[in-house]
This record gives structure tokens, C-alpha cells and sequence, in this order.
């Protein structure tokens, strides 16, 4: 392990890794465009023929079927990759090179997968015009705008593979699941479900009466979108990784926030779409997935366990309130109100479920803020939600409506998210450690800590050592024994390559000390070593969480994160235009239906109504 380390790059790739990174890319590439190409000019009709049978099984068009399934298996591929390459980051560290890594090769194929389905989805329509909303691409060749949605996302997604590289040559590697890179990774694959829900939809013409539960009865085509919406909540809970694996390298109240704000999109959506029990399926997807990855990732692959919101309390929830036709069929008001409701008791029941969980559960630091930022959350991902069912269902609200309620959403999460960023270091605080070995080779030992000032924390979200990239992973909570005063439950490993800290957050404050570091000859670091009786200052985490990361200031780290932010607010537009193109293109009725469909002969108009009864 120790030579191992000695060939990790701090920064980007060798050069042979990254020209045969690219010649796969290339060669990938070369055979998509190919099959495009001969099934195009009607040299092969091999896409059609498989589309058409895995189509006659789901009722869909070829050009629906055969991306859907390819898109679908590849997101899963994905998946797994990724909640593999976390556990290995966490768990060994730094890379050899993109190409050392097993789960790499899942993440690659899978998000070329992806974008691979979305280039069928737009090429395999012949002689005809694939749904209502489709867009003319060249003379006698139009695509449908499910499509464009997906291979917008794919490669957005794919995008982030090459340029990771890129932005560990410009700022060495940022070991955090929340590098800019990573997010685009994660943005891409999540939001293109929803290129696939539109593609359903146009399979069917966007002239379906079907405007209520179980789409005309066909229990196949409930589950096809209960998979498709509980991916939905696959791909956003993505986001909450370091908390499942119990490093979060940020501050608690960020963990509430983004469950509440996938439970409001993914479940609001889930049930105001697919009618009865839609927020239930999508939850069950949720968990059989990621159950299953746990498995394969844990205990299969002989990795760190992944751990995962549950939901169900946010499901019954959504269920509950939409048994209310009041609030059923005013999209924007039922998203409102399940967030307010996601947000506190659905809050209530994540938090219980992480002290079985999570090592870092939740606690009373975290109670007031926590509990606001899960109702933002929530609401913000509730209206998001009646937005997308809205779309889907023909029935979104008039575009400046749509619009304010869109803009507002992400600049409440916005907000949001930035308030979870904001962390404070205290100044002249320092930690003196007593260590005593239990054992010398390899040499673990019992710590004691004292504080000093010792009021230093008040009521702290954790007080904790973490021992990572070592081969493993231990997180210790630190019992109190003073004012002040703590010591370890179990001895912790101070050799090696794993990198041992003190942390402490408490409120604002987000903190670290480091007890033992390795020598790193690629980052020219020498070792930190650990003494009894020694007294270390506190330092910001990210220093020592992210020892490899450099020349994070100034001007081109603030261009390239904004370049970066720009491209994902210019997907997410893409995917807006591409909702409202087919809720108002594919419309059988006005926007704003005047009358429920149980109450024909009221005059009376009912702003905004979503008939999901």
C-alpha cells in the first residue's frame, strides 16, 4: 500500500492514461455515430427491429423503447460506479490514475450510456414526427424534444469526466464528492430523468386522455414511471454522499436540506403524475436500489458501507395530502404544502431514522436551523415538483407563473445551500492530545483530548477523531469526560496512510486538528507525526481533508467555479424549455383547464388545476 502511494498523482493523470482514456472515448464515439449514421441512410434497420420488439412489450415506439432501457440500465450502471469510486476515495484515497480505477470504468460507460440513449432517442424517428413537441432538426428528420433533454444531460454528464482532469492539473485533486467537476457529473445523469419521462410521453403521442391514476389501468406503464421517478430520487440524493458514508466535509444542516429538497421533488412529482400511490412507488424503487448497492458495495465488494435516507415518512405524507382533491388539483399549492410538511415531520422521521444510521446523526445543534433548512427544502423542491408533474401532465401554469416559481425555487435553494457553506474557524484554540498505544505495529492507540479554551463548544453537532484513506474508515465520537475533556470509546490507527484529525462542529464552527498525517512525496508534505502530550492549533478541515487541493484563491478559481455554475443553470434551462415546449406544444386543453373533471357544468374557473384525483 505504502508504494502504491508513492505512484498516486496529486494532480491530473499521466499522459498514457489520459490518450487511452481518450481513444475509448474516441472509440465509443466513432461506433454511436456509426450506428446513427447506417440506421439514418436505411443501410441497417437493426436499431428499428430491436427497438420494435422491446417497444411491443412496453407499448411504446421503437424510438421510445429501445433509449429508455439503454438510458435506464446505464443510470444504474452509473450509480453503482459512483457509490463504489466514493467508498474507494474514502477508504485508499488518491487514484494511481482514472484508468487504476475499477468504478471509473462503470462511471464512464454508464454516463456514455446515457448520452447514448439520448442520441438514438433523436436519430431513430423515420418519416414521421415523433410527438406533438418534436423539433426540426434538418429537412425531413425530426427529434424529439425527450431527447434533446437526454443527450443535453448525458453529455453534460460525460462532459465532467475529461474536464476532472483538467481541474486536478489546475488545482490538484479536491477529494470531496462537492468538486465542481463531481457535481457535473452527478447534475448530468440525476436531470436526465427527466429526459426520459418526456420521451415517454411523446411515445404516446401527448394525446392520451389518460389524466389520472394508473394511466388508463396498464400497471406496466405505472411501474416503467414509478422507476423513472424513484430514479429521479436516485439521482438527487446523490448529492448527500459524505453524509451517507458519515465524512461530510460541510456542516450538518446541509444533510436535512437536500433530503427534504429531494423528497419534495421527486415524491410531489411522483404523486401528482402517476395518481395513488406514486410517491409510495417511487420510494420502494428508491430502496431496492439503493439497498441493493449497499450490498454489492459493502459487504459484496468488501468496501465501506453506504447508508441512505429513507423516505417512506415523506411518501405517507404526500399520500395523505393528496387524498384532499382541494389540494390535488392545485399543483403549486399541494407542492407548497408537502414541503411545509416534508420539511417538519417528514424532517422528524429522517432524524430518527439517521441515529440508527449514521455515526454523525442529527442532534440538538442542529434542531432549529436544521429543521428550517429542511422546510426551504422541502417547499422549494415541492413547487419544483408540481412544476415537472405539471409539465408532464399538459397543465403548467402560465409562463410567468412558471417562471417566477421556478426562479424563486432555485434561489431559495440557492440561498439555502450558501448558508450551509458558511462555516467559521475559532481563533487560538488548540487541543492537546494524550495518546496512548495499544498496539506498535501497526500502531493504533487510546487518545485523550482536552480543549483549550475548554468552553470552546457548547452543544456540538460532533466531537470526533476520523481515521480515512488508510484502507478503511473509522469514525470515533469522542466521549466527554470534562469541561472541555474527551477521550476515544476505541483505539485509532496513527500509521501508514491513514490520515487521523480531530473535528469539531459546533454551530458555525467547523474545525479540525490533525493528530497523525503520512508523509505525501507527491504533495512534497512531510509526515505529521502523533506524540503523546503534544498541542496542535486549530485549522480549517479542508486543509486536512483535502490536503491535495491547491492554489484554491483567486481569480481562475472563482472563473472556473463560475463557468461551471453557468453550465449547470444552462442545462437546467435547457431542461425548463424542454417541459414547457411539451406541456404547451402537446396540450389537449388550455393550460388552465376552467373546470375540474368531475364538475363539467361549474362555469367557474379553478386557477392552476391538476386533475389527479
Amino acid at each position: 500500500m505504502l508504494l502504491a502511494a508513492d505512484t498516486r498523482p496529486a494532480g491530473g493523470a499521466a499522459i498514457g492514461e489520459v490518450i487511452l482514456a481518450t481513444g475509448i472515448g474516441l472509440v465509443l464515439t466513432a461506433a454511436l455515430l456509426g450506428l446513427v449514421f447506417v440506421h439514418r441512410t436505411r443501410r441497417s434497420a437493426v436499431l428499428t427491429r430491436i427497438g420494435t420488439r422491446l417497444g411491443a412489450a412496453t407499448g411504446v415506439p421503437a424510438w421510445v423503447a429501445l433509449p429508455t432501457i439503454l438510458t435506464t440500465v446505464s443510470l444504474l450502471v452509473a450509480l453503482l460506479g459512483m457509490l463504489w469510486d466514493i467508498s474507494l476515495h474514502i477508504g485508499v484515497g488518491r487514484d494511481e490514475g482514472p484508468l487504476a480505477n475499477p468504478a471509473h470504468f462503470l462511471i464512464l460507460f454508464g454516463l456514455f450510456g446515457v448520452f447514448a440513449g439520448g442520441v438514438l432517442a433523436c436519430a431513430m424517428p423515420l418519416d414521421e414526427k415523433p410527438g406533438p413537441a418534436a423539433v426540426r432538426f434538418l429537412r425531413g428528420w425530426d427529434v424529439p424534444v425527450g431527447g434533446i433533454v437526454l443527450t443535453a444531460a448525458g453529455f453534460y454528464a460525460l462532459l465532467g469526466f475529461p474536464l476532472d482532469d483538467v481541474w486536478h492539473r489546475m488545482f490538484g485533486q479536491d477529494v470531496t464528492l462537492w468538486g465542481p467537476t463531481h457535481l457535473m457529473l452527478i447534475t448530468g445523469a440525476g436531470l436526465s430523468i427527466v429526459g426520459l419521462l418526456l420521451l415517454e410521453q411523446e411515445g404516446h403521442g401527448g394525446l392520451s386522455t389518460d389524466d389520472g391514476d394508473r394511466k388508463v389501468g396498464r400497471t406496466a406503464r405505472f411501474v416503467r414511471q414509478a422507476s423513472a421517478m424513484g430514479g429521479l430520487l436516485l439521482g438527487l440524493s446523490v448529492f448527500q454522499g459524505e453524509y451517507d458514508f458519515d465524512v461530510p466535509q460541510f456542516r450538518l444542516v446541509l444533510e436535512p436540506l437536500m433530503i427534504a429538497g429531494a423528497a419534495g421533488m421527486a415524491l410531489v412529482a411522483a404523486r401528482l403524475f402517476m395518481g395513488r400511490g406514486g410517491a409510495l412507488a417511487a420510494v420502494a424503487f428508491f430502496l431496492v436500489v439503493r439497498g441493493g448497492i449497499a450490498v454489492i458495495v459493502g459487504p459484496g465488494f468488501g468496501e465501506i458501507l453506504p447508508t441512505f435516507p429513507l423516505y417512506l415518512g415523506s411518501a405517507i405524507l404526500v399520500e395523505l395530502l393528496a387524498l384532499s382533491v382541494t389540494l390535488a388539483r392545485r399543483p403549486l399549492v399541494f407542492g407548497a404544502v408537502a414541503g411545509i410538511a416534508i420539511g417538519t415531520v417528514g424532517h422528524a422521521t429522517e432524524a430518527v431514522w439517521t441515529r440508527f444510521t449514521q455515526t454523525l446523526a442529527w442532534n440538538g445543534d442542529v434542531l432549529v436551523e436544521g429543521t428550517l433548512m429542511a422546510l426551504v427544502g422541502g417547499v422549494a423542491g415541492g413547487l419544483l415538483g408540481a412544476l415537472l408533474a405539471a409539465g408532464l401532465r399538459r397543465r403548467l401554469p402560465r409562463r410567468a407563473v412558471a417562471r417566477t416559481v421556478l426562479a424563486g425555487s432555485l434561489v431559495a435553494l440557492a440561498a439555502a445551500v450558501a448558508n450551509g457553506l458558511l462555516a467559521t474557524v475559532p481563533e487560538d484554540v488548540e487541543a492537546t492530545f494524550g495518546i496512548e498505544d495499544v498496539q506498535r505495529d501497526p500502531r493504533t492507540a487510546d487518545i485523550t483530548v482536552q480543549l483549550d479554551p475548554a468552553d470552546v463548544v457548547d452543544d456540538p453537532a460532533w466531537v470526533q477523531i476520523t481515521s480515512w484513506q488508510g484502507d478503511g474508515l473509522v469514525v470515533t465520537p469522542l466521549e466527554r469526560t470534562g469541561e472541555g475533556a474527551y477521550r476515544t470509546t476505541e483505539p485509532v490507527p496513527l500509521h501508514g496512510t491513514w490520515k487521523t484529525l480531530l473535528r469539531i462542529h459546533d454551530g458555525r464552527m467547523l474545525t479540525a486538528v490533525p493528530v497523525y498525517l503520512p508523509a505525501d512525496e507527491a504533495l512534497g508534505e512531510g509526515e505529521v507525526p502523533a506524540e503523546d502530550g503534544m498541542t496542535r492549533a486549530a485549522i480549517p478541515e479542508i486543509e486536512i481533508l483535502q490536503r491535495e487541493l491547491q492554489d484554491a484563491e483567486g481569480a481562475l478559481w472563482a472563473v472556473s467555479n463560475l463557468v461551471v455554475l453557468a453550465c449547470t443553470l444552462a442545462l437546467v434551462a435547457a431542461i425548463s424549455w424542454g417541459v414547457g415546449r411539451y406541456s404547451r406544444r402537446a396540450s389537449i386543453h388550455e393550460p388552465f383547464p376552467d373546470i375540474p373533471a368531475d364538475r363539467r357544468g361549474d362555469p367557474a374557473p379553478v386557477t392552476g388545476e391538476l386533475h389527479a384525483h
